[in-house]
């Protein structure tokens, strides 16, 4: 199995970010996490993206608060599919960061989430792999059914008390 990176912009995005490691965990994704800045260490993260694909990468996750630079830095680097997460920062609540990241130029996509949407940029990186993974594959599809009980149980319980 191909192994997904998750990338951020500093340390103080590792609250954020850790939420997909339970999700990659789950799957039993391999995966590498490393702190490089679309500006303070651009070198480094040119050359790590540069080299993914040759290192056993299939997809990459950036998080980045503020400016949000780093996903479309890591996605101007390579052509394996770039998933961006905005974190929320506290002077614009994400909305910087969430536009940084959306607005790239034509052929040089960045697939984003949700400000502070670790999971599900975790379980979109699991659906990119699973195109080629027949057994994660299957797993998504019994962790959306799991899911989908989940959620008819608690319609049963709620339905069953509140009715007139």
């Amino acid at each position: 199995m191909k192994k997904a990176a998750i990338i951020m912009g500093s340390d103080s995005d590792l609250p954020v970010v850790s939420k997909a490691f339970d999700v990659l965990n789950e799957f039993k994704i391999p995966y590498e996490v490393h702190v490089f800045s679309a500006h303070r260490t651009p070198q480094e993260a040119k050359a790590f993206t540069e080299a993914a694909k040759e290192n056993g990468f299939g997809v990459l996750i950036a998080a980045a608060g503020m400016a949000a630079h780093l996903a479309g830095a890591i996605a101007a680097n390579t052509v394996l599919p770039v998933i961006g997460i905005p974190v929320k920062s506290a002077a614009l609540g994400g909305m910087d960061a969430l536009l940084s990241t959306v607005m790239m130029p034509s052929g040089i996509p960045v697939a984003t989430v949700a400000i502070d949407g670790a999971k599900n940029a975790a379980y979109l990186a699991a659906q990119i792999l699973a195109v080629e993974d027949e057994e994660l594959y299957r797993q998504l599809l019994a962790s959306r059914a799991a899911a989908s009980k989940s959620v008819l149980e608690k319609d049963a319980e709620v339905s069953g008390k509140y009715h007139s």
